[in-house]
């Protein structure tokens, strides 16, 4: 369950952490590991599957892409002044916080957005997912034990 729950763009580390950690009680380094497993395997998939993936659904009417054409825009406009500062170092930075929808999903499309070539892409996508999970791991970690006092 955490590797399948770290697959999901909504659950990724920030769920599947807590999850193993603290309802299946599984060790948290054996937890962080199937977690960043689960979670970088679709991130990976997701960065090569964008540009075909975007063409052919644009093909199928205006309205679709009129939208992935506000879509990317609009992210584009959010974020360029952190790419056109840090590079793809800001990938790296966007993907660690594990905040909602900073995870890697959405670190794949800012890839895909920003036109990061994929042999400075994924060092950073997955340097990004392995500390925010370390991060995960230590909060889960830290309040379970403060909620156990």
């Amino acid at each position: 369950m955490v590797f399948f729950t770290a697959m999901t763009p909504l659950g990724e580390l920030r769920i599947a952490i807590p999850l193993g950690i603290g309802f299946y009680k599984l060790a948290p380094l054996t937890t962080l590991e199937v977690a960043f497993l689960g979670n970088i395997i679709p991130v990976i998939a997701l960065y090569f599957l964008l540009d075909p993936l975007t063409k052919w659904l644009c093909r199928l009417g205006q309205p679709i892409d009129r939208w992935f054409t506000w879509l990317f825009d609009h992210t584009y406009r959010k974020h360029s002044a952190s790419f056109d500062k840090y590079g793809s170092l800001a990938l790296m930075i966007f993907v660690t916080i594990p905040l909602p929808f900073t995870g890697g999903w959405t670190g794949a499309l800012l890839a895909y957005l920003f036109g990061i070539k994929w042999y400075y892409a994924l060092p950073n996508l997955l340097i990004g997912v392995a500390l925010a999970g370390v991060i995960v791991t230590a909060l889960t970690v830290s309040g379970m034990w403060v909620f156990s006092l």
